[in-house]
């Protein structure tokens, strides 16, 4: 008995695709997010390179005072000049842009569980339930926020902590609606009665299922919370709330500058660029993560 030929195209199946290649296939061809993307990546690591630098001795220390070259312009020694007690402003942008790069990233991640992880569970339990946590967020929005900050700093002083829990506690309601929402309609379709049928509790239904397919949105929103964040915290720096002395953040750089701005032009023009540059790098990436992870756009 003859074998039966099997035909080409069915000779071998074909290979499938994960949301994520698709996402990363469909981000590359977005040129704008690509290069923020890149310009983002070179800015950390040339600020979370400063720390060795700085013990290697290859670029001088953020707060070494030199006082006989105070408020020298941008030199072939002192590339971006010097302050008015002579610090070197290159050394003390990698410095500053550590710490508002570690408030971004941290504080939103402390707001990202804390929103996810309320806002599925609302949305999952609903009834008298999400109305009594939903009311909870609408009086948190009402709260003045810079008020809340001001009795932190005054009961505990300006550490560097408190802006975590002060920026947490108000990053995180945005959050917990979006993921609210998501899982709301998540928790009608099919998927969610199959594991039902399995026997799944409610609270593996919530972390194994609904919260893992809210993720897209969570991502995109991520990415337009970091430099929300590192605004706002620079805004409390500028207003004296946020990093102390000798410690510095891009707020408190720019702070210093705007001060001496007449003067000194140069104290101002380089954190500014660099933290400037850092929020459109974020902000057009999170734009291109939505365009790549839009459901719409999955048969492009």
């Amino acid at each position: 008995m003859e074998a039966i030929e099997t035909a080409p195209e069915f000779a071998a199946a074909e290979k499938g695709s994960s949301l994520g290649k698709d996402a990363w296939f469909r981000l590359k061809k977005n040129r704008l997010a690509m290069i923020c993307l890149w310009v983002f990546v070179a800015i950390t690591v040339l600020c979370v390179g400063g720390l060795p630098a700085e013990k290697l001795g290859l670029i001088a220390d953020p707060n070494a005072i030199n006082l006989e070259d105070r408020s020298v312009g941008p030199s072939a020694e002192y590339w971006m000049g010097t302050d008015h007690i002579g610090r070197d402003i290159f050394s003390r942008i990698l410095a500053g842009g550590r710490i508002s790069l570690m408030v971004g990233f941290l504080a939103t991640l402390v707001s990202m569980t804390i929103g996810v992880v309320y806002g599925s569970v609302a949305g999952f339990f609903g009834g008298r339930l999400d109305s009594v946590m939903m009311r909870i967020v609408d009086i948190l929005y009402a709260l003045p926020f810079m008020i809340f900050v001001i009795i932190l700093t005054t009961f505990f002083g300006n550490k560097l902590w408190l802006l975590f829990i002060a920026i947490g506690a108000v990053e995180w309601l945005t959050m917990a609606r979006i993921v609210r929402g998501q899982v709301m309609s998540l928790k009608k379709m099919e998927f969610v009665e199959a594991a039902r049928s399995l026997g799944l509790g409610n609270w593996k239904l919530i972390f194994r299922h609904l919260i893992p397919n809210t993720l897209g949105p969570v991502i995109i929103y991520t990415t337009l919370t970091v430099p929300a964040v590192m605004l706002l915290e620079s805004v409390l720096s500028f207003l004296g709330l946020g990093v102390m002395p000798p410690d510095s953040s891009w707020g408190t750089l720019i702070k210093e500058g705007a001060d001496r701005m007449l003067t000194t032009p140069w104290l101002l023009i380089f954190p500014a660029l660099f933290f400037s540059a850092t929020l459109f790098c974020l902000n057009f990436l999170g734009d291109g993560l939505r365009d790549a992870l839009d459901p719409k756009t999955s048969k492009d």
